[in-house]
């Protein structure tokens, strides 16, 4: 899996490329949290349910019908200011979609695990993108500070943070241009 700060971090460059604008702190919190969201499938290890199944780790919460229903239940929930259905409720539903399933989506870059079901409970089938760049995050703030962290981190911050700062400011710079000829 990716580590929860490269989760954590797509959330966040994501929110601030979705919105250009000042978000409140109920927006970012919630980004944070359902970018981390499907790891907390590892709540059941300790109910001894397999690795493998439904609710095992990178299962249904791994899924993108997951990821939708997640969107759908933040944003009836968190943001009932916004009429539902508007285009600006779609856009939050969207929003936390892609935030959501971000999170299966980089850990099917990832070398380690069974792959990602991403269209469980339809198909339980378990995937992987064929480019897998990212090392698999060791489990606990501690293995962090050991050489494995170190290489995990890195390659994040290769293949994961760089790409996406750089997708976030050139959409914030065009964003930028495009309203100062307006």
């Amino acid at each position: 899996m990716a580590s929860v700060f490269t989760h954590a971090f797509v959330a966040s460059v994501a929110g601030k490329a979705w919105s250009g604008k000042k978000m409140t702190a109920r927006f970012w919190l919630l980004s944070v949290f359902c970018s981390a969201l499907p790891d907390g499938d590892a709540i059941f290890h300790y109910f001894r349910v397999e690795y493998g199944s439904f609710l095992g780790h990178r299962g249904i919460t791994h899924s993108l019908p997951f990821a939708l229903f997640v969107s759908l239940t933040v944003v009836l929930s968190a943001f009932r200011e916004i009429p539902r259905g508007s285009k600006q409720w779609w856009s939050m539903v969207l929003y936390f979609f892609v935030v959501t399933a971000s999170h299966p989506v980089l850990d099917a870059m990832t070398n380690g695990g069974l792959g990602i079901p991403f269209f469980l409970p339809f198909d339980d089938t378990r995937m992987f993108f064929p480019w897998r760049p990212i090392r698999s995050s060791p489990i606990g703030i501690r293995s962090f500070f050991t050489m494995r962290g170190v290489e995990v981190m890195s390659t994040e911050i290769i293949y994961v943070w760089i790409p996406v700062a750089l997708v976030a400011f050139m959409v914030l710079w065009f964003r930028k241009i495009t309203s100062s000829r307006s």
